[in-house]
């Protein structure tokens, strides 16, 4: 990686959930961190919900966010290097970033190495044990029929379906902070299973929510980006060492910290 500069991790979004106003306002501050970063970021990690719903079709992608996607432009265009990861929120990004940014789109895992380190990069969505019924969803939604299936509706109506859906899953900090308190993060445990087999310095996922940097085995960490409803939490690495930080706010206890 270039000298001076740095890799930039950021996860869960939600771009579009709750009301129009409030995404409009986690999106001003999103552009203010990026507006941040912009000198010293050489690879910027988007790991998944950035947005609360996203589906494109053939000439059509939804409205809305245009300060955000002009702001990722003028990185990209000044030599940023730009990754899309697919959540389950907007598992159904195809080819518009890629033409727009030149981002590259990640589907499942990412693995790099970077400054003599190596990373796990994953959403982190359908990993670990249990939870069937959501893996078969995965499954499905992510399928080609079901895909060719959504593009037949209409974007309103589709768009619709969508967000109804979207609203059954909502950012619930305390939920999940309670569920910390009473077993493993499960993220860890899917962690340790890998290193088993194959030594990362650091895991890096998104999609639970809750800001964590855990230590594992063998000089390994666990590190969840959090959210921007709650947290405003990201992490960098700076070549020698990865910092899970806050933005415009100070730092929180962590669930661990809180059992």
């Amino acid at each position: 990686m270039p000298t001076g500069k740095n890799l930039y991790f950021a996860s869960d979004f939600h771009l579009g959930a709750n009301s129009y106003a409030s995404s409009r306002e986690r999106e001003d501050r999103i552009i203010r961190w990026l507006d941040t970063i912009r000198d010293d970021v050489a690879e910027l990690f988007l790991m998944g919900d950035v947005f609360d719903f996203w589906f494109e079709y053939k000439t059509v992608v939804p409205k809305g966010y245009i300060r955000f996607l002009g702001k990722l432009a003028q990185l990209t265009d000044a030599g940023v290097k730009l990754y899309l990861f697919k959540g389950n929120h907007d598992m159904w990004m195809f080819d518009y970033f890629v033409q727009e940014f030149g981002a590259t789109i990640i589907t499942n895992e990412l693995e790099i190495e970077r400054g003599g380190k190596k990373f796990y990069l994953h959403h982190g969505d359908g990993l670990g044990p249990g939870d069937r019924f959501y893996k078969f969803l995965k499954k499905f939604f992510r399928s080609k029929v079901c895909q060719w299936l959504f593009a037949r509706l209409h974007p309103n109506l589709g768009v619709g379906i969508a967000n109804a859906w979207s609203r059954q899953s909502r950012i619930a900090g305390a939920n999940d902070a309670e569920k910390v308190q009473h077993q493993q993060e499960w993220l860890e445990s899917y962690s340790l299973e890998v290193l088993k087999n194959r030594h990362f310095n650091y895991f890096i996922f998104g999609h639970r929510h809750l800001p964590l940097d855990i230590s594992l085995p063998d000089n390994s960490r666990y590190v969840n980006l959090g959210e921007w409803v709650n947290y405003n939490t990201y992490a960098v690495f700076d070549g020698v060492d990865l910092k899970l930080k806050w933005f415009e706010a100070s730092p929180k206890p962590s669930p661990k910290e809180m059992a």
